[in-house]
């Protein structure tokens, strides 16, 4: 773990909660008298966000005798910047694939790559949990809510 990575993080993470919870007011509101629109779920994503990161800037000042050992060790960096670059450059496939290959696919695909990223070897675990994953938000989604996710490219 990369102490000034993360308070960087916290900090950068902090605004865009901001940012989310300032445009989701610009969300025009809903036409039927609900006090629940569209632009509630946004806003509690904005929260959630904010508060997560106050949380990881407290714990990276509170535990930085505890993280300077991680730091000091040759590679840690760079292996936490690799990690980030993989799941960074993936995310950026999955957004380009998503509509051409369909969303289990390149869920699932993103899931695999980003677990084996953080944590390899664990194949069996990572194919399950990844499948599992993305069958059931499609599931859930698609039948359950009646949204609708890209489907197979056949």
């Amino acid at each position: 773990m990369n102490l000034k990575f993360d308070r960087v993080a916290s900090v950068v993470f902090l605004m865009l909660g901001i940012l989310i919870i300032v445009e989701s007011q610009k969300i025009s509101a809903s036409a039927y008298g609900s006090q629940i629109g569209p632009s509630t779920f946004p806003f509690g994503l904005g929260i959630a966000l904010i508060i997560l990161s106050i949380l990881l800037f407290f714990e990276t000042v509170r535990h930085k005798a505890i993280y300077k050992s991680i730091e000091d060790k040759e590679g840690a960096k760079f292996s936490n910047y690799k990690q980030f670059l993989i799941i960074f450059i993936s995310a950026v496939a999955y957004a380009f694939l998503l509509e051409k290959l369909g969303y289990l696919v390149t869920t699932f695909a993103f899931l695999l790559i980003s677990f084996q990223t953080l944590e390899r070897g664990k194949w069996v675990s990572s194919i399950i949990v990844a499948a599992a994953f993305s069958a059931i938000i499609y599931f859930g989604f698609v039948n359950v809510l009646g949204g609708s996710l890209p489907k197979f490219p056949l």
